[in-house]
């Protein structure tokens, strides 16, 4: 990737819907080259798709949380098997440090949220969890 490619990734990032043109004459080359790397980052795999962003306007509502899991050895296949059924639980990710797993979830208030909770603890495997509960988003430069 060259800054060409980067350039034309972070205006896609701001605005997924942003034309072929738009962006040839925003970066000031031709069109067939933007089309040509587009083409190119989407066959790499670079691109994977193009979506919207939801606002926090289509956000309220819903009580956000993170979650740090600490797991027993080897027990991450199954405990993962397990938190896909949770419709709650949005992405899980592996760490390093003191904890195993990072999850966010979504809740539509405290009750089901305090029952998520306790439903991932009861997991064979589980050591220990701690879990902050998000309040505001202050930068989201998620792409």
């Amino acid at each position: 990737m060259d800054e060409l490619d980067r350039n034309i990734l972070g205006l896609l990032g701001a605005d997924a819907r942003m034309s072929v043109a738009t962006l040839a004459r925003r970066l000031k080359v031709a069109r067939s080259t933007i089309q040509a790397r587009l083409e190119r980052l989407e066959t790499t795999g670079v691109i994977a798709g193009y979506t919207l962003k939801l606002g926090e306007g289509a956000r309220q509502g819903r009580l956000r949380a993170s979650v740090l899991l600490t797991i027993e050895p080897r027990a991450q296949a199954g405990i993962l098997q397990r938190l896909k059924a949770i419709s709650e639980v949005e992405r899980v990710f592996t760490t390093s440090g003191r904890f195993d797993l990072l999850m966010q979830i979504a809740c539509p208030n405290t009750q089901v949220l305090d029952q998520v909770l306790d439903q991932i603890g009861t997991i064979t495997g589980v050591k220990s969890s701690e879990s902050l509960i998000h309040l505001s988003t202050r930068i989201d430069r998620a792409v």
